[in-house]
């Protein structure tokens, strides 16, 4: 191999020596150990791995190219990346961080500065498209190896076919081995394997049999792990440790559906047109002798004017026969003499079910809505019970592709906070559990049935509310029919306690509960009730049995 080129973020805390175990980490990303070795010495064969995962990405790519498999790969692109005029198609949120402001408003301005390196916000949608395909994203963190601490200067796509993830034992001696024997002997009496990890780049995209041999004659660049940002679909084959794009489970079909297609087409050609059928009469003529004249009839008979459209005539194309032309056939002496009858064309011609039927089921393969098929359906937003079962599955399936393809901003992240000494190795590994990404929603679909759920939790707490204190509490409600969180419930505690502080809202301790009107505030006063006028002709004994029955 060539030498190792980039750089390695080592985290300063190490794995005690006393974890150890015989199994390599687990295979997430379809990648495998390789051990070789020849007479020059040990070299990676990858050859048999990469040659599959080559013709697959080609393959995946070639599907891409036809004109269905096209329309639903653009419907699910079109999902996950919406592309507004003002927002941006992604941003950080860092609510569910507990951290200072002043470290959020550094990682907001690094995840800006990343996205603006990859001109994100221009090109997500073939970013989404080319890894939605390949069903892997490789990009090359370009640093200033003198000043590491300026963080990321450009960010390179690599093709896929040109790019592998290797996994290799390291090679220890006979007396490294005999060493940590004798040092695991007494406790666990197993050696763990050292594992290294490099990518290996080729600068043509071929087999590696052309251009990663044994000895000095390699091509191959060994790039270090941390220099390579490596996304993966997530769909791994545990028979081959191949990574797969989300084209896989549409190739049977979308082959099936090409074939189809094909044999739709010839049997339209050849069974569209009516052919005529001529029993030449030969009577006792030999066999050379009767196919000599039947020729020669043919060719008496014949009239093939074709009209070329390259050049707008019509000529003479004899010489020529198709499928298409009339058939002569020879009838012997005793016969009914000649005869021209008419082959009809073919019938029901017109019937596209079986067409229909493998354009849904490559939709299904896809992971798309059959409904959206039919572009002349229009698009109409009803209620929630109006929604097809298959759009709520539709709006999960891009959820789930939205979070694995976050996970290339989280590696660029990691590595531009740590090159600018922001965080620490340690301290990231605690601070990326509680960062994530807010992607513009554009389903109407499941927008429409959270916003009936709402209206109907809204519905059932008007009818509850005059029983809150005496039957239920207000942290029932609000878990069991507003279905809040724990969390939810502090942060908008929170929130509303802030609103009335800065005179938003007002102080519901203000508000009159029956008619909503504002109370007084304190020191201010209303109206002062006047006592009632007292008669001066009435007896002080009046008086005071009038003002006990107002006191009963």
């Amino acid at each position: 191999m060539a030498r190792l080129f980039g750089f390695s973020i080592d985290p300063k805390k190490k794995d005690s020596p006393s974890v150890i175990s015989p199994v390599p980490q687990n295979n997430e990303d379809g990648n495998d150990n390789f051990i070789a070795s020849s007479f020059y010495g040990s070299y990676v064969d990858i050859e048999g791995v990469y040659r599959s995962e080559f013709d697959l990405i080609k393959r995946y790519r070639e599907m891409a190219l036809h004109p269905e498999c096209d329309g639903a790969i653009e419907d699910v692109i079109n999902e996950a990346i919406v592309s507004d005029l003002y927002d941006t198609p992604i941003q950080i949120e860092l609510s569910n961080l507990n951290a200072s402001d002043k470290l959020k408003k550094a990682i907001r301005e690094e995840f800006k500065t990343i996205k603006d390196i990859m001109d994100f916000d221009k090109k997500s949608h073939e970013i989404l498209r080319n890894w939605y395909i390949d069903g892997r994203l490789y990009y090359m963190k370009v640093i200033d190896q003198k000043k590491p601490e300026e963080g990321i200067k450009d960010l390179r796509y690599i093709d896929p076919m040109k790019m592998r993830y290797v996994r290799q034992e390291k090679k220890k001696s006979k007396s490294e081995r005999l060493n940590a024997l004798n040092n695991n002997q007494n406790e666990t009496k197993v050696v763990a394997p050292e594992i290294e990890e490099y990518f290996v780049y080729t600068p043509q995209p071929h087999y590696p049999s052309q251009a990663m041999t044994g000895g000095g004659g390699t091509k191959g660049v060994k790039i270090a792990k941390d220099s390579i940002t490596y996304v993966t679909s997530g769909l791994v084959d545990r028979n081959k440790g191949l990574v797969l794009s989300y084209l896989h489970k549409a190739i049977k079909a979308l082959n099936q559906l090409r074939m189809i297609e094909d044999s739709l087409v010839i049997y339209r050609l050849s069974r569209a047109p009516e052919r005529r059928i001529f029993y030449i009469d030969v009577g006792n003529l030999p066999k050379i002798k009767a196919e000599q004249y039947l020729r020669e009839v043919m060719g008496r008979y014949r009239n093939k004017l074709v009209y070329d459209a390259n050049t707008g005539e019509v000529r003479d194309d004899r010489k020529f026969m198709s499928m298409m032309e009339d058939f002569w056939l020879p009838r012997r002496e005793g016969g009914r003499g000649t005869e021209i009858t008419t082959l009809p064309g073919g019938q029901n011609l017109g019937e596209l079910s079986d067409i229909e039927y493998f354009q849904k089921k490559l939709y299904r393969a896809l992971g798309v809505p059959e409904s959206r098929i039919a572009a002349e359906g229009g698009f109409n937003l009803g209620r929630s019970s109006e929604i097809l079962r298959d759009e709520l599955k539709f709006s999960k399936f891009v959820g789930r592709l939205r979070k694995r393809f976050a996970n290339m901003f989280t590696d660029m992240l990691k590595t531009q906070l740590i090159l600018k000494n922001i965080v620490t190795p340690e301290d990231w590994e605690v601070l990326s559990e509680h960062i994530q990404y807010d992607f513009i929603y554009d389903n109407q679909f499941a927008e429409l049935k959270e916003t009936e759920m709402m209206n109907e939790r809204l519905g059932t707490l008007a009818q509850i509310e005059p029983y809150i204190g005496r039957f239920y509490s207000q942290e029932w409600v609000r878990k069991n029919i507003l279905r809040q969180t724990d969390g939810e419930m502090e942060e908008l505690d929170e929130q509303i306690e802030q609103e009335i502080k800065d005179g938003i809202i007002p102080d519901p301790s203000a508000v009159d509960p029956i008619t909503g009107e504002p109370l007084p505030a304190e020191g201010e006063m209303g109206e002062i009730p006047m006592d009632p006028e007292i008669d001066a002709g009435l007896t002080n004994a009046q008086v005071q049995k009038d003002t006990k029955k107002a006191e009963i």
